[in-house]
């Protein structure tokens, strides 16, 4: 099957027309095609949003937007089986996560749409002859770059927030995974969203991507991925001085003090680097363990590891495979590393024995003792890996933890109320979760880095702040 851009709320060829093949993670074989877009197909998706900014989009009330925008909350609710399966097979993520991420991306929607009204400016004291207001408008036209990993939950926290402050966007998904935001599309039109206030061109990061973000008709970018290829889109968007919203993932540690309540950490540790083939910005890759529980926290972790099953997305594994060959062959050759090095490898999980043998598998693999200066503690791998490191102090702790260039998130397990405060306090993280991790999830929670973790914040109501421009109107009376 062949996917069209979606330009002004309709289907269009790529202007080359040439497509891309769709693989699909599980068994390496092409399923399906993508439009492969040019800068001459983003430059007429960035028309088309112009037109919907100072057009009927721009000019809509914002409770009018909000309902708008909450009746497709509720199409995209009502269709998550469907989103699921699409983004099941297209990232090659188990069908039980793919479901949570479809529910995610409707709640994405909810929670902006509530917030539309909401967005107050204020006043502000000055001498009796003047009156000082701040009001907050929209940038106009917004890209959105959205990686393979998490399609529909980056696009809902990242599109959601820019539609409801009235920007229109022009989305380059990413061309390994991007069917399922195709689909939001369609169902978008289908509640009434105004001709060019969603525009979608797939394609090459190389091509489309780089055209997006040189593009002078763009006034803001969102970007998920990597820090180098997040280097370029801050160099591009800089030559027509558009701001930036960079999330370019991390290496994030999980540190578990002798008090910690072992029972209650153990699940979470191994889900926070098994979920999505750890394949995730905020994934817990690294674990480090006060020395006086080490060895009893390992043996368990270690169990859990090995009861771990790997396979095909469809038959809802608890790892399903990597994104692609060329990610698989990364990972492969950290592991490789860590055995030259004569890292031990703790645990493994298991691979079905009915899992494809063209598809991109790497189970589960818990290392221990892992140097904190090694490159597998240092660099993300981007795969169900885990490294352990044991440490004595807190003051140890901390100084590992804030050892990587990165800064994302972190977890603490302590039981300790005042070591929860300092440690949080000085761990350099834009998150930091104690005694649990992620807190599920949630869009209401304010998201982003610092380092090569990037700049600036996504979810929660403070997204909104970055996908708008503060103005200061003064009266002389």
């Amino acid at each position: 099957m062949k996917y069209k851009n979606f330009i002004a709320n309709k289907w269009v060829d790529a202007l080359s027309g040439q497509y891309v093949k769709v693989i699909d993670p599980s068994t390496g074989q092409p399923y399906a095609e993508i439009a492969r877009s040019s800068a001459a197909d983003i430059d007429a998706a960035v028309q088309a949003a112009q037109g919907a900014s100072v057009g009927a989009w721009g000019k809509m009330a914002p409770a009018a937007r909000s309902r708008l925008l909450l009746r497709l909350s509720q199409a995209l609710l009502d269709q998550q089986e469907t989103l699921a399966q699409i983004e099941s097979r297209d990232t090659g993520k188990p069908i039980k996560q793919a479901r949570s991420d479809a529910a995610a991306v409707a709640r994405y929607f909810e929670f902006y749409a509530g917030a539309v009204d909401k967005l107050h400016g204020t006043t502000i004291p000055y001498p009796h002859d003047y009156t000082v207001l701040t009001v907050r408008e929209p940038h106009g036209v917004t890209g959105h770059i959205i990686p393979w990993n998490y399609p529909l939950q980056i696009f809902g926290r990242s599109v959601g927030a820019a539609l409801a402050t009235g920007n229109a966007c022009v989305v380059k998904p990413a061309e390994d995974a991007c069917l399922s935001i195709l689909k939001v599309a369609e169902i978008a039109v289908e509640v009434g969203l105004p001709e060019g206030t969603l525009n979608i061109c797939t394609g090459l990061g190389s091509e489309a991507g780089a055209a997006l973000s040189a593009h002078p008709g763009i006034a803001h970018i969102s970007f998920t991925g990597s820090p180098q290829t997040g280097k370029q889109v801050a160099q591009a968007a800089a030559d027509h001085f558009a701001p930036v919203t960079l999330e370019l993932g991390g290496k994030s540690p999980q540190i578990v003090f002798s008090d910690a309540d072992i029972d209650a950490a153990v699940p979470v540790l191994l889900n926070a680097i098994i979920q999505n083939a750890g394949q995730t910005c905020s994934a817990g890759s690294r674990l480090l363990v006060q020395r006086a529980i080490y060895t009893d926290l390992m043996g368990r972790l270690a169990e859990q590891f090995k009861a771990t099953r790997t396979g095909a997305a469809a038959d809802d594994p608890d790892c399903g495979p990597l994104i692609n060959a060329r990610q698989l062959e990364r990972v492969k050759a950290f592991l490789q590393e860590a055995d030259e090095a004569g890292i031990s490898v703790v645990a493994q999980g298991q691979l079905d024995i009915n899992a494809p043998k063209g598809g991109y598998y790497q189970p589960p693999v818990l290392l221990g003792d892992v140097p904190p200066s090694h490159r597998l503690a240092q660099e993300e791998i981007f795969g169900p890996v885990l490294a352990a490191i044991p440490f004595d102090t807190e003051e140890e702790a901390l100084s590992i933890a804030n050892s990587t260039p990165f800064g994302l998130v972190a977890g603490v397990w302590t039981q300790d109320g005042a070591r929860q405060l300092r440690f949080a306090r000085k761990v350099r993280s834009g998150q930091v979760f104690i005694n649990n991790y992620g807190a599920g999830g949630g869009v209401e929670l304010p998201f982003g880095g610092t380092g090569q973790s990037g700049y600036g914040r996504e979810k929660g109501f403070e997204a909104l702040y970055g996908f708008t421009v503060l103005k200061t109107i003064a009266i002389k009376h």
